[in-house]
């Protein structure tokens, strides 16, 4: 059986307040490790700190757009924890790296995609572009970070029914599963946020060190 333990592992976790963020905060603190949601949602990020528990999570008001707040992130989790092993977001992958290296940490960086960054026809343009970028991303920094023995991954998941895809399409969870399910064939299997939780687990974990 796979090693999925991340015990006195520290992560960071952008986009956490919610969707498969939230999944995925919520299974690695479960499975040993010390979670930092990084968000702009601050009422939902500082509940959901609070429902994992003080001992295991903390909250931090974060917009990834904003190049100093990331940095700050990334800062904070190294003060207050000592160390960083295991980000899960593109945007901090500068100085997530650079933390890693300087302290001689094994980390994993672990980015979400998209299938739109695989195959065509799965957004606009826009969209789709920037997804490829990300991967490009990924693809540059595991050569470059690689000699750290640091690991960067990524997961490309198709659409999940999360908030945020819901209000931007304007449907409710149940139906937006219904036009995911029409769109792909994953053999009756709808996709839940908890299932790209468990592949970023698996990336994250000592089964790959």
């Amino acid at each position: 059986m796979a090693n999925t333990r991340l015990d006195d592992k520290v992560a960071i976790i952008t986009g956490a307040a919610s969707g498969i963020g939230e999944a995925t905060a919520r299974l690695f603190a479960s499975h040993g490790a010390t979670v930092v949601i990084a968000d702009i949602q601050d009422e939902l990020g500082a509940a959901l700190a609070a429902s994992i528990g003080a001992d295991k999570c903390r909250y931090v008001h974060c917009a990834v757009t904003d190049e100093a707040q990331v940095e700050s992130a990334v800062r904070y989790a190294v003060s207050e924890h000592g160390r960083l092993d295991i980000i899960g977001t593109a945007a901090a992958l500068k100085h997530a790296g650079r933390a890693m290296v300087a302290a001689g940490i094994r980390g994993s960086i672990i980015c979400t995609v998209s299938v739109g960054a695989c195959q065509a026809g799965h957004g606009p343009a826009g969209y789709v572009t920037s997804k490829h970028a990300i991967l490009g991303l990924v693809r540059a920094a595991a050569a470059d970070l690689g000699w750290h023995v640091i690991r960067v991954k990524c997961v490309s998941p198709f659409g999940v029914a999360t908030p945020l895809l819901c209000g931007l399409a304007g449907i409710n969870p149940e139906k937006m599963e219904q036009v995911n399910a029409v769109m792909c064939n994953l053999k009756g299997l709808v996709l839940k946020a908890s299932h790209v939780a468990s592949a970023a687990l698996f990336l994250a974990s000592a089964s790959l060190n």
